[in-house]
């Protein structure tokens, strides 16, 4: 598999090596569903939605992605409402379902609830116990942290830091500040399972290691989830999974940046989140462009980075997936002429009418950049390759269109991108362009964006330009064919 990634644990990219060829398993976690999903959500579940659709393409991928269906933020709601905590869970499931439709996601294969393995949780909190790496005090069961030597090898975190600033709460039984909680024993009112430990509910952590054993296996390929869960989420699991099986349980570990609004994460407890029902309900909810609008702003920025939420960012998505959109019709409209063109030569080689179609595709798509050009330059992939193609194959035919596109190349001062007499699709070029398309890779090159300054370069040889980084600075010029060859 020639497929490389970042791999959280030994903080490099590196190709992802599968236990057994052909077949990926991968475990995400999910959410808590005690409240309606942010955009924070939407970014992690279209990221892994995207990494699953990837390696489905040439490999067998068990995916499973877990609902944390018990929780003190679930038993906190449902008596804030005076319902069963067991109502909470089931409506926020199904409005996690409605929000994840919306978004367009593929279902993993598996989508358990912690509800339904308290089974595996006990028998793993039972092993931890049996081989001293947990302790129970008075129905809690707790585990040791100091049995675990590679405790922090993924957040990269030392125990003598995490142990300075870590205290026991009030009421808490542990041995030491960072163990934490396998079982909980039950307050009254709370929900409840008989163990060996006395009656009580699971700690959160221990909920993803007994799952993703149930349906992967001690050890698998992925895990996946939010920057935030690295520590201590994860790091839990790892110390509870591997202390388990005495071996490594995960291969390869990858986390999605935050969501941000003004340059802090998006999330409940500040107050500062956006739901995705809100953010449908204000771009086209029920269509199919509100949902490419939004997996396009999910997507627009690498899953690592953080990702700046504002409407602005999603109106500039919607308005290039309606550019694009109409980049299709137009390429459309192109294959159709192209479809008339032939025609005519057909009935008996009528080359006026042919010659007509001709025209008519420049007149098209000469259009259309004028517009692309102006709003969004580069956005004519789809047109360019249909029209060229187009055009080559008729002046072959009629032995015309063979002079070199840079011999159309126009400078216009004030800017326009008016129809030049020609039929080759360079006409729309001018020194602004060029000179905005040299200025938006410098700036990629400040950022040390390599792979969009190269994609520029690329794209402006495409259409016969030159670009050569002189000490004085870019300088450009026609390549002397005047193609991009």
């Amino acid at each position: 598999m020639s497929l490389r990634c970042y791999n959280t644990l030994t903080r490099q990219r590196e190709p992802l090596v599968l236990l057994e060829s052909g077949r990926v398993r991968m475990y995400v976690c999910g959410v808590t569903v005690y409240d309606l999903c942010h955009m924070g959500h939407a970014r992690s579940a279209v990221v892994f939605d995207v990494i699953y659709r990837y390696l489905r393409r040439a490999h067998q991928v068990t995916y499973v992605r877990n609902f944390t269906d018990v929780d003190d933020k679930i038993i906190a709601r449902a008596r804030r409402e005076g319902v069963a905590w067991q109502e909470i869970a089931e409506r926020y499931i199904e409005e996690f379902n409605r929000d994840m439709s919306f978004l367009g996601l593929v279902s993993p294969t598996y989508e358990p609830r912690a509800t339904e393995h308290i089974k595996e949780m006990q028998s793993l909190i039972a092993a931890l116990v049996r081989k001293g790496n947990a302790y129970a005090v008075r129905g809690d069961v707790y585990f040791s942290v100091k049995s675990f030597p590679g405790y922090g090898k993924l957040s990269g975190r030392e125990i003598g830091d995490l142990r300075a600033g870590a205290r026991v709460e009030i009421g808490e039984k542990k041995e030491d500040p960072l163990d934490f909680v396998l079982w909980k024993s039950s307050k009254p009112g709370e929900p409840k399972w008989d163990s060996p430990w006395g009656p009580g509910r699971p700690g959160w952590h221990i909920e993803c290691s007994a799952m993703s054993w149930k349906y992967l296996g001690e050890t698998f390929d992925l895990h996946g989830g939010g920057q935030d869960l690295i520590f201590p989420h994860h790091e839990n699991e790892i110390a509870q999974s591997e202390s388990v099986w005495e071996k490594q349980t995960v291969r390869h570990w990858i986390h999605n940046g935050f969501v941000d609004v003004n340059q802090q994460k998006m999330s409940k407890s500040l107050g500062n989140f956006f739901t995705i029902r809100e953010v449908f309900n204000q771009f086209d909810r029920h269509t199919l462009l509100g949902r490419e609008v939004v997996r396009l702003f999910l997507l627009g920025t690498h899953y690592r980075s953080p990702l700046d939420y504002s409407v602005q960012a999603l109106k500039e998505s919607r308005e290039s997936l309606e550019l694009e959109s109409e980049e299709r019709s137009v390429a459309d409209q192109v294959r159709e002429l192209s479809s008339r063109f032939w025609e005519s030569m057909e009935d008996d080689f009528n080359t006026p009418a042919a010659i007509g179609q001709i025209f008519e595709i420049v007149r098209v798509v000469n259009r259309f950049l004028s517009r692309s050009l102006a709003d969004r330059p580069g956005s004519s992939a789809f047109v360019l390759v249909e029209a060229r193609r187009a055009l080559a194959e008729a002046g072959e035919v009629l032995g015309i269109l063979s002079i070199p596109s840079g011999e159309y190349f126009r400078s216009l001062p004030d800017g326009t991108h008016e129809p030049l007499p020609s039929a080759d699709l360079n006409t729309v070029l001018t020194e602004k362009y060029v000179g905005g398309k040299i200025a938006e890779r410098q700036e990629a090159r400040r950022r040390k964006d390599w792979a969009l300054a190269d994609q520029i370069r690329s794209d402006l040889l495409d259409r016969g330009v030159v670009l050569e980084d002189t000490p004085q600075g870019t300088q450009w010029k026609l390549r002397e064919d005047g193609s991009g060859k």
